[in-house]
């Protein structure tokens, strides 16, 4: 589908209320959050806060934390809640962006940070060694920092699933033996709605990665998101919920869907703060070590927190 198409469909659904009052992004110190978008202009990099329209940049900087968006800024895939850019043709791995990814999170004094990518299904590994030369470019300039990866499914390159699956778990190795602290890969939303949101990405399939990470090293605690706001009932939470426990994934966000431009999918509904305090709740009966669920929360939201 054309991004005309889409937004002559989008645009035709209206949200069924006003973006209500408790919808109100931190702003954080204007200074820190200059610091940082200079800083990332000067190193030529990007980053999901900024690509993505994050609320809570400002004060994630403020507190030393960003998220690095590795692989430059075009993702091979069209989900159609993202902001960041799609294509089919992205520009090649520039080979000095995990020394300048380095280099800024040194001069940015960040105490964590995390690592995530657009989506490289036109690369052989799929951008697994995106993570871990970035990874290690940090470590050889300090050990000290703490780095979460937040990463795509690693899925494809053939249409035998036997091979598909193999690969997938050799790209998982990869990056897992590269020990980051945490392992973060969101489903993004219930099971009924993943065609329409995640286009190239399944619920099967995102399930099954966190599983085999944690049969891979079960000392890297899992991570995972939902966005609420598309179309999903709170019995559907609930089950993705139980899902994600069922393969032993351990820590969980769950934000509400904000709609980046009228050729993004549409908000169906905001849910209130205490729902979230509810879900939340819900999410510590089912046994999650770490739960963050708010309106603003975001898949790196206080990701420092132990």
């Amino acid at each position: 589908m054309s991004k005309s198409t889409k937004q002559t469909k989008y645009s035709a659904i209206k949200p069924k209320q006003r973006l209500p009052d408790w919808i109100k992004p931190t702003i954080g110190k204007v200074s820190q959050l200059e610091k940082v978008q200079n800083l990332v202009k000067e190193y030529k990099l990007h980053t999901i806060c900024e690509e993505g329209r994050c609320p809570n940049r400002g004060e994630c900087y403020a507190s030393g934390t960003a998220t690095f968006l590795l692989g430059g800024s075009v993702c091979t895939r069209s989900c159609a809640f993202c902001q960041v850019e799609k294509g089919i043709a992205p520009m090649n791995l520039d080979p000095l962006e995990p020394e300048r990814v380095a280099k800024a999170v040194l001069s940015l004094k960040l105490k964590y940070v995390v690592l995530t990518s657009v989506a490289r299904d036109d690369l052989l590994d799929h951008g697994a060694s995106m993570f871990t030369t970035t990874m290690r470019a940090i470590r050889e300039l300090s050990s000290s920092i703490s780095i979460e990866v937040l990463t795509p499914d690693f899925w494809g390159g053939s249409i035998d699933k036997a091979k598909a699956t193999e690969k997938q778990r050799e790209r998982l190795t990869t990056v897992l033996n590269a020990k980051p602290v945490c392992f973060n890969h969101n489903i993004e939303t219930v099971e009924r709605l993943q065609k329409e949101v995640r286009r190239g990405a399944t619920y099967e399939r995102s399930l099954e990665l966190l599983r085999v990470a944690q049969e891979i090293d079960s000392s890297i605690p899992t991570k995972s998101g939902l966005m609420l706001g598309l179309g999903e009932e709170r019995e559907e939470i609930i089950q993705a919920l139980k899902d994600l426990r069922s393969v032993n994934c351990q820590q969980i966000t769950i934000g509400q869907y904000l709609r980046p431009s009228l050729s993004h999918l549409p908000v169906m509904k905001y849910w209130h703060p205490k729902e979230f305090n509810d879900f939340g709740k819900i999410c510590l009966d089912l046994g999650f070590k770490r739960v963050n669920s708010g309106p603003l929360v975001r898949s790196s939201y206080h990701a420092a927190q132990e």
